[in-house]
Order: C-alpha cells, then sequence, then structure tokens
C-alpha cells in the first residue's frame, strides 16, 4: 500500500479479502458466514497493482496469491500477497531502499444481525519483509496495523478501516482512516460487478504534497469461468487536486508516470 514518498488496488477489488483488490486485504467485504467451514486459495496476475486508487507497481504487473480458512462459526484467517514496487521506487540518490513483497495478514469475525443485514470486524497487517523504508529521512517503517469493521445488506456494504500505527511509513500517522463503500451486482452466468468509492484521510503533520486526504472510484467487471476470474476494472482518483496540486510520482517509476491517475487494469484469477 502506498502513502510514501511519502503518502499514500487488484486482481479485482473482489480479490482482496484482507485489501487487495483495492487490496488489498479485506478489501472487499464478504457474506455473512457459511454453514460449514472452508479452505480457499488464489493465484493471479494484473496489468498494475492498485491500493486505494495508487499504484504499487510503478504502473507496471505484479504477480498476487492467497488463503483464507472461514470456520462455520464465522471466524476467519487468511493472507494475501503481492509483489510491488513502491518502496523501491521511492529511493533517492543517497538512500537504496528494499521491500519486494507485500504480505497482508488479517483475520476477524463475520455474523447476522437481523435478515440481510451482517457485520465484518478485523484486524489486518499490510507486513513489508525486511524492507528497509525507514531508513529515508523523515519516515517511518511501512508496515501497517488496522482495524476494520463493515456493515453489510444484501449486495452493498460500507467498511471503515482505522490504522493501529503509522499509515505506511508516514511519520505520526497513526489514526488515519479509510472508508470504502460499495456496491455488488450479479448479471447471472459468472457475470459480477461492483462499483467502488473510497476516502482516505491521513491523519500526519506532514504529508507528500501536502496531501491529506484524497477519494478514489472504480468499476470492475468480473467474468467466472469455473474458477478463472478474468477482470477489467477502471479506477481514478482526485489525488492530484488536492494539496499542491501535482501529480503523485516516484523517482523509481518515473517522474512522466502519475501513480494516481486514472487507468485500466485488466486481472487473471484462479480461484481453487
Amino acid at each position: 500500500m502506498k502513502y510514501q514518498k511519502t503518502l499514500l488496488s487488484m486482481l479485482v477489488a473482489a480479490s482482496l479479502s484482507g485489501a487487495g483488490a483495492f487490496a488489498q486485504t479485506a478489501a472487499t467485504p464478504e457474506a455473512a458466514a457459511a454453514p460449514v467451514s472452508t479452505m480457499a486459495y488464489n493465484v493471479g496476475v494484473v496489468s498494475d497493482y492498485r491500493y486505494r486508487g495508487l499504484s504499487q507497481t510503478g504502473n507496471k504487473p505484479a504477480f498476487q496469491f492467497g488463503a483464507d480458512y472461514t470456520d462455520k462459526s464465522g471466524l476467519y484467517v487468511g493472507t494475501w500477497n503481492s509483489t510491488i514496487t513502491w518502496i523501491k521506487d521511492s529511493s533517492s540518490p543517497t538512500t537504496t531502499l528494499r521491500g519486494p513483497l507485500e504480505t497482508d495478514i488479517y483475520g476477524g469475525y463475520r455474523g447476522g444481525i437481523t435478515g440481510d443485514l451482517t457485520f465484518d470486524v478485523g484486524m489486518l497487517e499490510y507486513f513489508y519483509y525486511s524492507n528497509t523504508y525507514g531508513n529515508m529521512t523523515n519516515q517511518a517503517n511501512a508496515n501497517t496495523n488496522e482495524l476494520y469493521g463493515s456493515l453489510l445488506y444484501g449486495p452493498a456494504y460500507i467498511k471503515l478501516s482505522d490504522s493501529t500505527t503509522n499509515l505506511f511509513g508516514v511519520p505520526s500517522s497513526k489514526g488515519s482512516t479509510y472508508l470504502d463503500l460499495g456496491y455488488n451486482f450479479d448479471h447471472g452466468n459468472g457475470l459480477t460487478s461492483l462499483v467502488h468509492f473510497g476516502n482516505q484521510t491521513i491523519k500526519a503533520t506532514t504529508v507528500t504534497n501536502n496531501v491529506t486526504a484524497y477519494n478514489d472510484y472504480s468499476y470492475t467487471l468480473n467474468k467466472d469461468f469455473d474458477g478463472l476470474v478474468v477482470s477489467g476494472t477502471v479506477i481514478s482518483t482526485d489525488y492530484s487536486s488536492r494539496g499542491n496540486h501535482v501529480i503523485d510520482t516516484l523517482t523509481g517509476s518515473g517522474t512522466s508516470k502519475n501513480l494516481a491517475g486514472s487507468t485500466f487494469i485488466l486481472g487473471l484469477k484462479k480461484n481453487f
């Protein structure tokens, strides 16, 4: 998750249960607990890994994989992983940074409230093994923890995430929040879509380009061929209209690449 440089995606938005897809992740809420315990796996690639609207891979492809266990009680645990470049791309002429993999570890509980109204609460850690992001001046370690809670009513959901640590290397950013609103459409014959709106607020005194909050938007269309999911996602943000009104770039990605700009992403995922 890139909030670096530092401030502040996706097989598909629904591929990240602790994220993901936009994460990243517990990214897209799931329905209430199944009546039996299940173990599931997934592996895939995307043409660009976006999280909360921002590219984690310098607008380049990413390889992603995950696994999760859901108990019949409603408890669940899992992990989701993706290749990334944003830490390396944040390197300066005097500091070389590393951190090529994002590992999300999450756990929580899903249950019913009444009728079609359900909830999902849990904790998520974004872990960047052996990352050296904190070696950069005025930055902290990239590892981040969040608490999240969702309310779901049929195909609609609202989710709030609250960081209990610094947010992706931004100093003094504990308590930053992300609001996620979405609606899932089932068009039949394995064809589904998701409309998403998100608002990231960064609680810090110093942030990149003076952007302390921004919105992201997306529309994802998925086709499931017996567990092989093909997706197409349109993503946009209002990042460049916030703060100093400049585009989001990183040295290693090239100054001509707008990492928060509008884009179209292709994804391929296999569910097991």
